[in-house]
């Protein structure tokens, strides 16, 4: 089935379900106006539709391989990925002095999102090359900027990050990858890292990894972390790629999804990195880089809905069974849940972009402030959203859904991944109760009184559907100060994920009201939000009470009586 890029939806969130009209009120994003929205959002649905949708089952059914220690790439992906270089689309939101467009992150995360639906493996390169851009824009030395920025934005080169080994998973602080100072400013870097998504490719020109690594110096932890620029071929006098360096792809995974992505075992043996910021500050720098990266990966869990729903959809339209299937109820109902819970998703993914770009444009620290606040749940929610609307996608597809020709199936298992890396979600909701509230849940009320305002507005027009997200409101900020009130952090951890879901079901709920107020009469996006509102909201209710459960019923039964 055809890939339909949904640009109406992203004109229409930017214009009415999100801050966004702000940005071309700000000096640096002052050419962020509807025509230019409009051709970049036009540029960005064709190149997804007409060069990458194309190669999603191709991709899936023939993977990057490993071969006398090359990595082959799925045919047609390195023609693809040239196209996507040339027309500047890997680095939209990159700084213009280095050749980048300097777009707002809103657009880039439009971009990322559409080319998860289309070809999500492909779209992955230049992910992690955006990020890495975004890494060395903050914290390289101008020589370094000098060197390789101008080559990863203009896709010459390409970019990764190294952080998990064998040994240290989510527990980044437990690697063992070492880096001795070779007494030239380089360093010697020597250990193994996995997971390397897009660790090497035949695309041409050079793959620059960003490796976590100690110094002989660093104290253990996470605070004796430094970050080296270590590529794969050293760069000659010219700046061009030049001897091989001391590194190897070791294997590729084999993994249940995204295949067309090769994600590699790295093996560095004494190879030549340079130091990234400051000696053992490499976490700071690596998390400028993974949370560009978690906001991507809400991203793709919104693009991974899409897909699935638009197949489901079709599926439903044609398939005739008892009658027309798309007539019965209950595919009705998840139809509709799909289509709503994508809906919420990507508006809280626009909406994190959105606090981001305002936060650099103004540098005002309530919109950082908000934008921390948004991103664990951007890239929680999105991406569990995108593993469930994808399940009901095969779901409607009855048995066929699970034969792998009609290519539903492929949604979920590329999207499964999601919930997983950068920073599982787990570790987004600890997060958000734990990090994200030590300014004492001040940006959470934040929002939570913003969206009650609206809500109060909102009920001389729609009190039936304003009313129950006003009471959601409250019982969200009665949640958050229970979390507030929990001096031990374990009794906030054992219902974070819950509370996380919560806060994103209301949110959902907030943004669903918006769309429906700004149609000029009742109509689809009406409808729309009264099916979020009166079936899905009530979720909240149920959640935040497991989220105030505290954690005495995690621990009361022991490992060996779970074993038993």
């Amino acid at each position: 089935m055809p890939f339909r890029a949904p640009l109406d939806e992203f004109r229409f969130i930017f214009a009415h379900v999100s801050d966004f009209q702000k940005l071309p009120e700000t000096a640096l994003f002052n050419d962020a106006t509807p025509d230019m929205v409009d051709a970049i959002l036009n540029g960005a649905g064709r190149i997804c539709e007409e060069v990458m949708a194309p190669l999603r089952r191709p991709g899936d059914m023939t993977p990057a391989k490993l071969e006398n220690g090359v990595v082959r790439t799925s045919p047609g992906h390195a023609e693809a990925f040239r196209a996507l270089a040339e027309g500047g689309w890997v680095a939209l939101s990159a700084p213009q002095d280095y050749g980048g467009m300097g777009l707002p992150l809103s657009l880039t995360t439009a971009f990322n999102e559409m080319a998860a639906t289309s070809a999500m493996g492909l779209g992955l390169c230049p992910l992690l090359t955006q990020g890495q851009i975004e890494a060395l824009e903050h914290h390289a030395s101008d020589e370094m900027k000098a060197l390789y920025l101008p080559k990863l934005i203009s896709g010459e080169w390409t970019g990764t990050m190294n952080l998990t080994e064998p040994g240290a998973g989510s527990d980044v602080g437990a690697l063992k990858t070492r880096a001795v100072p070779n007494g030239d400013g380089t360093y010697a870097i020597s250990g193994q890292k996995i997971y390397i998504t897009w660790g090497d490719h035949d695309f041409g020109g050079n793959i620059c990894h960003l490796v976590l690594a100690r110094l002989p110096d660093g104290a253990a932890g996470t605070k004796g972390i430094s970050l080296f620029m270590v590529p794969k071929y050293l760069p000659d006098a010219q700046g061009n790629p030049g001897v091989a360096n001391s590194l190897k792809v070791v294997s590729l995974e084999h993994k249940m999804g995204i295949h067309a992505s090769p994600t590699a075992v790295m093996q560095y043996d004494g190879a030549t990195g340079w130091l990234v910021g400051a000696e053992h500050k490499g976490m700071a720098a690596m998390f400028t880089m993974m949370n560009n990266a978690r906001l991507a990966v809400g991203a793709q869990g919104v693009g991974c809905a899409e897909g699935a729903y638009q197949q489901a959809l079709a599926y439903a339209a044609e398939r005739k069974q008892m009658g027309e299937i798309i007539q019965h109820a209950d595919v009705r109902r998840m139809l509709l849940t799909m289509k709503a819970e994508t809906f919420a998703a990507r508006a809280i993914t626009v909406n994190c972009a959105v606090a981001l770009d305002m936060a650099r444009a103004t540098e005002n620290p309530e919109w950082a402030a908000r934008a921390a606040l948004l991103t664990p749940i951007a890239k929680a929610f999105s991406t569990d959203i995108g593993c469930e609307v994808a399940s009901l996608g095969i779901q409607i597809h009855g048995g066929m859904g699970f034969v792998e020709e009609t290519g539903a199936a492929q949604y979920l298992r590329d999207a499964r991944i999601t919930p997983i890396y950068e920073g599982t979600n787990g570790i987004q909701a600890m997060d958000l109760v734990g990090r994200k509230m030590m300014d004492g849940g001040e940006a959470a009320m934040r929002l939570l009184d913003e969206i009650e305002a609206h809500t109060e507005a909102a009920r001389a027009h729609m009190p039936e559907l304003a009313e129950p997200v006003w009471q959601a409101c409250e019982s969200l900020r009665e949640a958050v100060e229970w979390m507030l009130s929990q001096s031990d952090m374990n009794a906030r951890f054992a219902g974070a994920v819950p509370f996380l879901r919560g806060f994103a079901r209301v949110l959902g709920a907030h943004y669903h009201l918006r769309a429906a107020l700004a149609e000029a009469a009742p109509g689809a996006r009406t409808k729309l939000a009264r099916f979020y509102i009166n079936k899905l909201l009530p979720e909240h209710d149920s959640l935040l009470r497991h989220a105030m459960a505290g954690a005495d019923d995690l621990y009361d039964i022991t490992p060996e009586e779970l074993a038993a």
